[in-house]
């Protein structure tokens, strides 16, 4: 390939690696704020998101170029495809990091809500397979990323295990169904993030190896 195309491909790199900086600083941010209780947290990160959506919209007119430009093939193309279905991965999971705002201004409005204590896990969890995901790219490292899928069936089991905690603790005190609606949702768009952490850890797998693993059973 041509200078120019590898001057291309070192760009859109770059740019992918600073959308996957900001949307990490951004659910982190998301999260911890819901933890602390924080007020007004929803429209800074409303903000901060519509940043990430134009890379993401740049990133994908990038993609494009490349693609109508160069006409890369086998290596060289499944990075541009995976490049693509990363960023449309994180622009998701950056919609979440304001919608948990957004559910954490509510439990706030409508008063307390006794936070279950697996809910940290279950966030810490999430947010170290986004971490990963996005190292086992940076790295091109098949075996992280195949292990993050691995993880995503812990965060679905916890899920589930918060979600039942929620509704018990609702059918004993009904005063606290709305804040407990928010505290469902919340539950679930973490649960989300490991969806997508674990979408894009397929993603790479298939960039490196040219494996296609999505919707296929991984073993330990």
């Amino acid at each position: 390939m041509t200078i120019h195309f590898v001057r291309e491909m070192d760009a859109l790199h770059r740019s992918i690696l600073s959308m996957c900086s900001a949307v990490e600083e951004l659910i982190h941010d998301s999260v911890d704020g819901f933890r602390a209780g924080r007020e007004g947290l929803s429209a800074e990160l409303a903000a901060r998101d519509e940043e990430i959506d134009a890379l993401d919209n740049r990133i994908s007119e990038d993609c494009l170029k490349i693609l109508a430009l160069y006409h890369p093939v086998a290596n060289d193309l499944r990075r541009v495809a995976v490049v693509m279905r990363i960023g449309a991965e994180l622009e998701r999971v950056a919609d979440l990091a304001v919608n948990i705002a957004e559910r954490s201004a509510g439990i706030i409005s409508c008063g307390s809500f006794p936070l279950p204590e697996r809910l940290a896990q279950m966030s810490r969890e999430a947010l170290s397979m986004l971490h990963d995901s996005i190292d086992s790219y940076v790295e091109q490292n098949a075996e992280l990323a195949r292990d993050v899928c691995l993880r995503d069936e812990q965060v679905d089991a916890l899920n589930s295990e918060l979600i039942q905690e929620v509704v018990s603790v609702v059918k004993q005190e009904p005063k606290l169904i709305e804040a407990g609606l928010h505290l469902f949702s919340v539950i679930r768009h973490v649960e989300r993030v490991a969806d997508h952490a674990t979408n894009i850890a397929e993603d790479v797998v298939y960039m490196v190896e040219g494996a296609v693993i999505r919707h296929q059973q991984i073993s330990g």
